[in-house]
């Protein structure tokens, strides 16, 4: 009774009065309250620049160009379509579909409960009592290490582009060392996170051109590839090469050489997660995060599905000349091949803007889930971390510094080898994964009761919808793990995910045993008396138990 007291009261102190219309931003604030927590960002960003945010992340093209190593392997089967038999569906089509689930159930939950800290807080509110705060501990370190992961690879394939942009304007006789890789991946990363901290005002804005220059890229690059082929006098490959050739370039069997090529889309498509983390910052945020998530996550998708099957058209059906470039990127040589070099340059340049701007919108997001776990006082220095700058336009200053240092310290894997740089995908790739999966399974483990839908709900869909969502991700978990040449890889072609991912995971679960279960107590209110934000009923709970108790009546 004294519970209930509680919450009833802490529920009357963010509720309007009766009869009182609440602004947007006044209801964006009155929900963020009944979660616990007091408006400490800035609500400036619109529904389409949360979706911007996420697009701008996914960064369509450049992706595409950092992640064909994974599909070329398998032909052009693998890298736009489906094939049948033994193999089953797959290809970036298949993937994409499957990716799209995923983003209608995090859709529902982002709706109902929209959050910075959304996905480690959803597992506390869902989870059984005793698995809250061990599994939102996990789920909040996981999400974290995802998107530091994603910062790093993003930034490690701008590098790459940029220093292949300076091996075609030298020809091809110019290759870059590791160390100036390294360095031009760390000059690049401590840029993002000044342009974070003291740009901030016009980061809404940098979003929505991202929207133009990544639909605009893609359309160039089909009109751009077949055309100059074309006028060069190259052959432009059949729709029964584009849609029917497979090839294996790997030592795995044909069926598991498609499924790798599965990891282009994981990783491309995989991004729409940066919407809850700007809840906020989110004007109308129970609509605004929803769509941002769900639009991003099928746009990619429909116009990935496009961009592969132009590039298919008009690449080298030598595909192991394609893979082994001497310009460093096989994206890189489908330009050339089709543009000459005049053409390539320009085209490689755009490329690499656009991944340039990715970076930068991770660690904007990135940067925000960091600065919600330590509110909660997850991190080591939570209490110095949690700190927002009323100087610099209420910035998480601090926690973007933390970003780009870690993003720096992890990216000397690039000085090891190939293998060591590709674990930087594939850390984003697991790590997120595991963050997406387990809110979605305490949702239908624990948490079907306490569901509440928001003002976007897939109805009746939900259920099946998230139970096919959480199939998907432990498959594509497992699948991130797997060497992508074959069987028996040497130590250079060794996928280092599984020891990276794990020295990560089981780290924390020891900083967790061994310090953290006594002060982490799962999401800590910052408004009201509530102890704990998964203690308080959403207004549509208290509806909800008021309906079942004038029924019982």
């Amino acid at each position: 009774m004294a519970e209930k007291s509680q919450n009833m009261d802490f529920m009357s102190k963010v509720s309007p009065e009766v009869g009182e219309e609440p602004s947007l931003e006044q209801g964006d604030m009155q929900l963020l309250a009944t979660l616990g927590y007091k408006q400490e960002l800035r609500r400036h960003y619109s529904t389409i620049q949360v979706f911007a945010i996420a697009f701008s992340i996914m960064g369509l093209l450049p992706s595409i160009a950092s992640t064909l190593s994974y599909s070329i392997p398998a032909g052009p089967v693998g890298m736009v379509w489906v094939r049948s038999g033994l193999t089953g569906i797959l290809g970036w089509f298949a993937a994409s579909v499957f990716i799209f689930i995923v983003a209608l159930a995090m859709a529902d939950l982002a709706s109902a409960m929209p959050t910075a800290g959304g996905l480690y807080f959803w597992t506390h509110y869902f989870s059984g009592e005793k698995w809250k705060n061990p599994l939102s501990f996990v789920v909040g370190y996981s999400n974290t290490i995802g998107l530091v992961g994603g910062v790093c690879s993003i930034d490690y394939g701008f590098a790459t582009m940029l220093l292949a942009i300076v091996s075609i304007a030298r020809d091809g006789e110019w290759t870059a060392s590791r160390p100036a890789l390294y360095g031009t991946y760390v000059a690049c990363v401590v840029v993002h996170g000044l342009i974070a901290i003291f740009f901030a005002r016009v980061m809404p804005k940098i979003q929505s051109v991202c929207i133009v220059l990544n639909v605009g890229l893609v359309f160039a690059t089909a009109l751009a590839l077949p055309i100059g082929k074309a006028v060069r006098g190259g052959q432009i490959n059949s729709g029964a090469y584009v849609f029917g050739h497979a090839e294996n370039l790997t030592t795995w069997p044909e069926g598991w050489s498609f499924m790798i090529a599965w990891l282009s889309p994981i990783w491309t498509i995989g991004a729409f997660d940066s919407c809850v983390h700007m809840s906020e910052e989110a004007t109308h945020a129970a609509r605004a995060v929803p769509l941002g998530i769900v639009w991003s996550a099928g746009l990619c998708g429909l116009l990935g599905f496009v961009s592969l099957a132009i590039m298919a058209a008009v690449i080298d059906v030598d595909l192991t000349g394609v893979l082994d470039s001497k310009f460093g990127q096989p994206m890189a040589q489908i330009y050339y091949d089709s543009l000459g070099k005049s053409g390539a340059l320009g085209f490689m340049v755009v490329v690499a803007v656009v991944q340039f701007f990715m970076g930068l919108s991770l660690v904007v997001a990135a940067s925000r889930q960091s600065w919600a776990f330590s509110r909660d006082g997850a991190l080591p220095f939570s209490s110095f971390f949690r700190h927002v700058s009323k100087r610099i336009r209420f910035q998480p200053v601090r926690m973007v510094c933390a970003v780009v240092v870690i993003a720096i310290i992890l990216g000397l894997l690039c000085l090891i080898d190939n293998a060591a740089a590709s674990a930087l995908f594939s850390l984003a790739v697991a790590g997120n994964d595991l963050a997406w999966m387990v809110p979605i399974l305490a949702r239908l483990v624990w948490g079907q009761d306490r569901f509440y839908p928001g003002e976007f709900y897939t109805g009746r869909l939900s259920k099946p919808i998230a139970i096919t969502a959480i199939v998907y991700l432990a498959f594509a978990i497992v699948l991130s793990m797997f060497p992508t040449e074959g069987p028996s890889p040497t130590p250079a072609d060794m996928n280092y995910t599984i020891v990276i991912n794990g020295t990560l995971w089981l780290g924390a679960l020891l900083y967790y045993a061994v310090y953290a279960r006594k002060v982490y107590k799962g999401p800590q209110t910052t408004v009201g008396e509530s102890a704990s934000p998964s203690e308080t009923r959403l207004p549509r709970e208290a509806e909800g138990e008021k309906e079942k108790k004038g029924n019982t009546d």
